[in-house]
């Protein structure tokens, strides 16, 4: 294949993706694989949480194998930034596609009505703008406080029993992460419940039990760690 012949295929291809990406269509499927990737981060981390419960050894143990994964390729926590990166760029294409919709959204809306019929939709689909806030103030506090260190009472690089328990025994922390993760619970419950709607499930009871369900677990799972400290259950 010729030099010119190879340009061309790849402008056709940037093309194509751009025109994807300015489509609804394109910002759908992009909010759909980036929810989806950023899901399963959440589920994993929460289950890396609770190895909390069986003691230091073994939550900073999991720490230095997370660390160690691919250090013979890529150093120490290469595959720790990869990841790091990786889900950094997965928020930002999830709220810059949500964020266009919404406009869209909008903009396809009439307007100048005298009155209008109230919005119809769940309380999560109605906070969702102010919920993506405070999830993502909370990731930037969680980088600095537990990964950095920086804003953690211990700040132990590596202890991470030890940071965790320094944290949540003050009561303000476990308030301020009390209120994120039911933000990301009410995120979790509406993406699953549009999720479930757009692959076809017609049944409201299913959507609803499904999504709900599943928000219910993750918001338990993450708060059980800075309880169980806060009430003196985790030392």
């Amino acid at each position: 294949m010729s030099r010119t012949t190879t340009t061309a295929s790849r402008g056709t291809a940037s093309r194509g993706v751009a025109a994807l990406w300015r489509s609804t269509v394109g910002k759908k499927a992009v909010m759909a694989v980036s929810g989806v990737a950023l899901l399963g981060f959440v589920v994993a981390h929460m289950i890396g949480n609770l190895k909390v419960f069986l003691g230091p050894e073994s939550i900073d143990g999991y720490g230095r194998w997370l660390r160690a994964i691919g250090s013979a390729l890529l150093g120490n926590e290469g595959v720790l930034w990869v990841l790091r990166i990786g889900l950094v760029v997965m928020i930002v294409l999830h709220m810059t596609a949500a964020v266009q919709l919404a406009r869209r959204a909008r903009a396809a809306r009439p307007e100048h009505y005298r009155s209008r019929r109230p919005v119809q939709g769940s309380y999560a689909a109605r906070t969702m703008r102010w919920g993506g806030v405070i999830i993502v103030l909370f990731v930037v506090y969680h980088l600095l406080d537990l990964t950095a260190g920086v804003l953690n009472p211990h700040g132990v690089h590596g202890e991470i029993y030890r940071n965790v328990t320094a944290d949540f025994q003050l009561w303000y922390v476990t308030l301020a992460y009390t209120v994120a993760v039911l933000a990301l619970g009410l995120h979790i419950r509406h993406g699953i419940w549009s999720a479930l709607q757009t692959l076809g499930v017609t049944s409201a009871r299913v959507v609803q039990t499904a999504a709900l369900g599943f928000a219910v677990v993750i918001c338990v799972g993450y708060l059980s760690v800075p309880f169980a400290v806060l009430f003196g259950l985790v030392r």
